[in-house]
């Protein structure tokens, strides 16, 4: 499989704090803010950005990992933290690649169901193919790719991390 890299692992540092930049001037106002990340490389950036988020910031950041099905994103969602514990509060709802709005839109739906202060997105790569009116406040970089190929970010164990077009 051939891949073009898209973002190296510099470059994704730097999106990783820009985000966080931008996160921390939406949220300036609040007291804790919710770092939703789809099970499992949107968990995975969320954690990212919650650490140079708590180094930029007072914020408390609250992260909540989303489990959901993503062949089958109409069957029940379950998040690491009660609806109660994100109620009432901002949250950024995650994941690393947006391509259909599909995941996301079903996961926004989930967080609908309770009343919070301010709701955004995050997303490393928009890949601009939506089939719902889904958009990300936050990301990383946008591409106009074909639908025939394929974007992965890798998060490697020892900190390092990449996207790539194949």
């Amino acid at each position: 499989m051939d891949r073009n890299i898209i973002l190296t692992n510099q470059e994704i540092e730097h999106k990783i704090k820009r985000i966080a930049f931008q996160i921390y001037e939406t949220f300036i106002d609040e007291k804790e803010v919710v770092l939703a990340g789809i099970a499992n490389n949107g968990f995975l950036f969320a954690e990212k950005i919650a650490t140079e988020l708590r180094s930029i910031s007072t914020l408390e950041v609250l992260l909540c990992e989303v489990q959901i099905n993503k062949q089958q994103p109409e069957l029940p969602i379950s998040t690491s933290l009660s609806k109660e514990e994100y109620a009432n509060k901002g949250l950024i709802l995650i994941d690393d690649v947006l391509n259909s709005g599909t995941t996301l839109i079903y996961a926004v739906r989930h967080f609908l169901e309770v009343p919070l202060k301010k709701f955004k997105t995050a997303v490393l790569v928009d890949r601009n193919h939506k089939k719902y009116p889904v958009k990300a406040d936050f990301k990383g970089i946008s591409l106009s790719t074909s639908l025939l190929e394929h974007v992965q970010v890798v998060f490697e164990p020892d900190n390092t991390s990449y996207a790539y077009l194949s």
